[in-house]
This record gives structure tokens, sequence and C-alpha cells, in this order.
């Protein structure tokens, strides 16, 4: 079928946060479990599954954390990844459907957009507020199909994570890898039909499209 949808997650995708999720996550990951890989683990979860990752912890420890990375991703920076917006609106111009998938927390993605200047852009936006299973569960991309009342064959996702990907695919939608955050090697074993390192060429949707 026509692909006539396109959703785009956002961290790695849409906005180039992964870097200090990294240094967040592995300072985290070391004062608290002993390991410098835990940002590796999670990317693309959702913060509860970040979480879940301390249950070993007192409920004030685990409160604590869950402040923590609230508090950072309130002020946390949102540059955008290259092309990326450019893109958004020649999508738009060509009438296409625009979503936006994310784990990230609505109360984030208020503050993200709005300092973007993306307000009302997307035509539906997930977020973790919306679903009860984060990726690599398919629920966040089917609901973003459902509302936009289209058929996840006719989806085309954006991502960054191996989560997101896995997400992409078992909703039965074609994936584009951005290679932002992971090695395209690793986003092709997951299923990214082809990888790009951001949107200053968009030659490769214009051949997908083909």
């Amino acid at each position: 079928m026509k692909i006539s949808t396109i959703l785009f997650d956002f961290d790695g995708v849409v906005a180039d946060t992964e870097p200090q999720y990294d240094s967040y996550l592995e300072k985290l990951g070391m004062k608290y479990l002993g390991i410098s890989d835990l940002a590796e683990q999670v990317k693309g979860a959702t913060n509860e599954t970040v979480l879940k990752h301390f249950s070993h912890l007192s409920p004030q420890e685990r409160d604590n954390i869950e402040k923590g990375i609230e508090d950072f991703e309130k002020q946390m920076d949102f540059p955008p990844v290259k092309g990326v917006i450019e893109f958004i609106h020649y999508l738009k111009e060509k009438g296409y459907k625009v979503g936006l998938v994310t784990s990230s927390p609505q109360f984030k993605m208020d503050i993200a957009l709005k300092k973007m200047n993306l307000v009302g852009i997307f035509d539906v936006e997930i977020t973790a507020d919306d679903i009860t299973k984060g990726k690599p569960d398919p629920m966040c991309y089917l609901l973003g199909a459902e509302r936009l009342n289209v058929s996840p064959s006719e989806c085309l996702v954006l991502e960054d994570s191996l989560f997101g990907v896995q997400a992409g695919r078992s909703a039965g939608m074609r994936v584009i890898g951005l290679s932002t955050s992971v090695s395209a090697e690793k986003l092709k074993e997951k299923g990214a039909e082809k990888v790009i390192p951001d949107f200053a060429d968009i030659s490769f949707f214009e051949e997908i499209m083909k």
C-alpha cells in the first residue's frame, strides 16, 4: 500500500538529545547500579521502564531518581536533528499526514515543541501518557495510525533506537533508521530497511516513494 503517513520518534529523530541522555544516564547508572551502559539498555524506553532498573532501591531513593529525571527533562536543550524541520514542512506541503510517536512524557513534549516552534505541526502526538505498553511493544505506533484513521501499512516510521525500530516493525510498518545514537548495522539487524545519518539529504524519501 502507498505510504500516506510519516511517524516520527522524537529523541534522536526530531531533537538531537541523545548525547544529553547518555551523559545523564551514565552517571545515574554508575551511582546506583555500578554500570556504565544504562543509556544503551533503555534507549527508546519510557521513564517508567527506566525506573524498573532501580526497583531494588528504597521508595525514597526511587522517588528521588524519578524527580531527578523529570527535572533534567524540564531544563534540557532540544537542538534539531539536521534538516528535520525543513523535512517536516516538506511533508506537510506534499500532503502527507505527519505524526509524533515518542516514549517521552507529555510535560516534556509541551516544553520541547514550544522551544522548537513545532506546536501544532503534527497531525497526531502520541506520548508515554497515552500508552500502557512502551516500545518495543507496537502499541504507540498502532495508536498513532488509529488516531489518524490510516492502516499501519500506509505508515513509514522514522526511528533511532532498537526498541523503536522493533516497535514500528511489529506494528506492520516500514521503518527508516537514523544512526544518531545506534550504529546502522544494529538498526538494520532489527529491521530498518534503510539507515540515514540525518535529513540533510532527503533523496532517501524520494527513492522510497517510487
